[in-house]
């Protein structure tokens, strides 16, 4: 069947929500596939993505991303940028400041998505800056958004400048804790806070209250990671307290604070960081009928939309904000923005060429995620996945994280310090 190519047409508009993993992941694999090049994650030969090969014909593009950030900001790199200074100035990168984003087919908003009419396909936009609002049109959007995660998890400033206040006092407050630090919850969040608080001030005395008799008990991990993430914290230096509850917290002056605990201990600190991680999807701007209980976006397994949604073969979510099997994590997220990217140039080329829509073959996320995890304790890690069972040690460490709580790691991966290919 001979070619029907649809006369050259203004750019494609790609609406991006959300400036993380998941968000940056699908607009450098697009860019590059627009421009006919290879996608920025190569696909091995058995991955189901290489079942697309790219295009050499170049697709227009303009893409526009919002986020309540001014900059990307390395989520997973949290507990050692509440830790150090040093790390907290590096951790967070100004949007303008990105080479892969220097482009004029990439445009950022800093502002907050407040309604998105996926029947007219137009978003509204409260500007950060402004407090005005304003609408957005587009051909394709992308909701990236990830959760809401309360203090420490992250930091609570949107602008960089004022996260490094943020930090600084938070730093500070470490730095003057005679008495100690109390962290409260075994989660993933506060086992990495208190080995990289104690790694950052080994003076410092670490105690981590747990309520549980198992760290990492709300994930679905087997029994001896928990064990042995325990056993790595109390090589740190970090003392545990297992299976006893905060019941008060009593802060007698500025300097000193007392823990009420369930077995009738107390214990006195001169700071508490409360790790118990709480979030909630970003996704109140979207329909309420695409939602499940929990707020996370219902998606097929090519990422768009559930078919009760208006023009759902437009509108796509990746990411922590999207209700799919596993534990959510950057690797993820980065995952599926990286199908996304494929997706929506396929669905490009589609309308370039309308013949090619019959051969069209959209990739998908697999169904069955396992539980997997990498966590930095200290000098060293522990991981899992079902494959290779549990691992831990200095060389898990540097697969994992390297030194920076794998900064260096993701930048690479999404080529950020790589300008946009033309």
């Amino acid at each position: 069947m001979p070619s029907e190519i649809v006369p050259e047409r203004a750019p494609f508009r790609v609406l991006v929500i959300g400036g993380s993993y998941a968000g940056f992941a699908t607009i450098v694999n697009l860019l590059d596939l627009c421009h006919g090049k290879p996608c920025r994650f190569a696909a091995s030969k058995t991955d189901d993505a290489s079942r697309n090969e790219p295009e050499q014909r170049r697709v227009p593009i303009q893409v526009t991303f919002v986020d309540e950030r001014d900059g990307y900001y390395h989520l997973i790199g949290s507990p050692l940028a509440f830790a150090s200074s040093s790390y907290a100035a590096k951790a967070w990168v100004p949007y303008e400041e990105i080479p892969a984003l220097k482009t004029p087919e990439v445009q950022f908003v800093h502002g907050t998505v407040v309604e998105v009419n996926c029947q007219a396909k137009e978003a509204t936009i409260k500007e950060n800056n402004t407090q005005t609002h304003r609408r957005i049109s587009y051909d394709y959007l992308i909701a990236a958004s990830g959760l809401r995660r309360n203090w420490p998890t992250v930091p609570q400033a949107l602008r960089r400048k004022e996260y490094l206040l943020e930090m600084a006092k938070h730093i500070d407050g470490t730095v003057r804790a005679t008495d100690g630090v109390a962290v409260i919850g075994g989660g993933a969040v506060g086992i990495e806070m208190a080995a990289e608080l104690k790694a950052v001030r080994p003076e410092c005395k670490v105690t981590l209250v747990h309520s549980r008799a198992r760290l990492l008990s709300s994930e679905p991990l087997p029994d001896e990671v928990g064990n042995r993430a325990l056993d790595l914290l109390h090589e740190t230096g970090v003392e545990t307290i297992m299976s006893t509850r905060v019941t008060n917290i009593e802060k007698k002056d500025e300097k000193t604070s007392v823990l009420s605990l369930s077995d009738g201990r107390q214990i006195t600190c001169s700071l508490v960081i409360n790790a118990i991680s709480k979030f909630t999807p970003t996704s109140s701007y979207l329909p309420a009928s695409i939602l499940d209980d929990n707020g996370y976006v219902k998606i097929k397994a090519n990422l768009e939309f559930p078919d009760n949604a208006p023009n759902a073969y437009y509108h796509h979510a990746a990411g922590d904000i999207a209700a799919w099997p596993g534990i959510k994590r950057c690797g993820a997220a980065m995952h599926h923005g990286h199908y996304t990217a494929i997706n929506l140039h396929q669905k490009m080329l589609a309308e370039l060429d309308r013949s090619s829509a019959l051969t069209m073959k959209l990739v998908e996320l697999a169904r069955d995620v396992p539980g997997v995890i990498g966590l930095a304790i200290g000098k060293k890690a522990v991981s899992y996945n079902p494959l290779a069972g549990v691992q831990s040690g200095e060389d898990v460490m540097k697969v994992y994280f390297e030194n920076d709580l794998g900064y260096r790691i993701c930048w690479d991966y999404m080529r950020l310090g790589e300008a946009a290919l033309v």
